[in-house]
């Protein structure tokens, strides 16, 4: 057995032990307060990044591209780890969580502007990307630099789930939903490992928002008004 599942048990120990009685009020059922989407990536501290620790607070859901979108038989749908807990847990908030320099979004943009060979499993990732993120390729400047194309793209991502997810029939227009970038490459005004809010139930402009909510107005920023 390698040294590095040693340590991964020895870690979970210590939070066996921490979280002891953190499971008493939802051992067997659970209502959390928020879906949150994020790109499986593996500097995204998912639940840490909330400063969050507490069992039951927030319905985790990760995948390559943080996205909504799920092909099936009839279409495009929201995908079902997403709409779970809206449809069956009372969950009446989504966050849909991009991050600087994702990769997804990176290879996303390669394979529309160069083509990529990829294994099937990760190509019919970013076919589901592709057709939401083209037209946002070609709203790039001609001269823009790859890391700031890269990062502008990562926005229009989010925008685009958040729409998706906004548009469902099958999403209740009670459900407010969020567009957030995790910087930790410091595209954006600001310390390392902050969120910055981008999206408000569709609302994308800066200044709109900071005056709709000028109690996080230092958190609402965007690198691209498209």
């Amino acid at each position: 057995m390698s040294q590095l599942l040693y340590d991964l048990l020895a870690g979970n120990a210590d939070h066996a032990a921490a979280f002891r009685d953190r499971f008493d009020s939802v051992q067997h059922s659970q209502t959390p307060d928020a879906v949150t989407v994020c790109c499986s990536d593996s500097r995204v501290l998912q639940d840490h990044m909330w400063g969050n620790d507490e069992p039951g607070h927030l319905f985790t859901c990760s995948n390559i591209g943080n996205r909504v979108i799920q092909r099936t038989a009839s279409g495009e749908a929201v995908s079902g780890d997403v709409l779970y807990p809206i449809e069956h847990t009372m969950t009446e908030t989504a966050v849909v969580v991009g991050h600087t320099g994702c990769g997804a979004v990176t290879a996303t943009y390669d394979d529309l502007t160069d083509g990529l060979d990829e294994p099937a499993g990760i190509e019919h990732c970013l076919s589901v990307l592709k057709p939401h993120l083209a037209p946002g390729v070609e709203l790039l400047p001609d001269d823009i630099e790859r890391a700031d194309a890269i990062n502008r793209l990562v926005e229009y991502n989010v925008d685009r789930q958040v729409e998706f997810l906004s548009d469902s029939d099958d999403v209740p227009d009670a459900v407010d939903v969020f567009g957030v970038v995790y910087d930790f490459q410091d595209a954006y005004d600001g310390q390392r490992g902050e969120i910055h809010v981008i999206n408000v139930d569709g609302e994308t402009d800066v200044d709109t928002l900071r005056t709709a909510h000028p109690d996080i107005d230092s958190r609402i920023n965007r690198l691209w008004a498209y």
